[in-house]
């Protein structure tokens, strides 16, 4: 027999969790380094870049003291690329956590 306050619950509590799964996204806080840590990324799970540290060092090429700018940019790129994959990580743990190992289709 259908219930609909049984339906209003559901929702409820689904409300509830996706402001919790938002919650824990912006609490959740990613690092990751190229170039041997000359570029470090830092992340949250919304994946909003907090965060980007380019050591002094990354900046000179051993040229003559000039900037390598290409070398810089793919360093930049690859930090970036590598702190977003660990909030993938990260948000997937999270979620599969709170739903108690459901496989629901784009999650797992």
């Amino acid at each position: 027999m259908f219930n609909p306050l049984k339906i209003s619950e559901m929702l409820s509590q689904a409300s509830q969790m996706q402001e919790e799964v938002q919650r824990k996204l912006g609490d959740t806080v990613v690092e990751a380094a190229s170039g041997g840590g000359a570029v470090t990324a830092t992340m949250n799970g919304k994946k909003q870049l907090l965060k980007l540290r380019i050591d002094p060092s990354a900046v000179v090429g051993l040229s003559g003291g000039r900037p390598d700018v290409e070398m810089l940019e793919d360093l930049v790129v690859a930090a970036i690329n590598e702190a977003g994959r660990k909030a993938d990580e990260a948000i997937q743990s999270s979620v599969q956590g709170m739903l108690g190992g459901l496989k629901i289709p784009g999650l797992s």
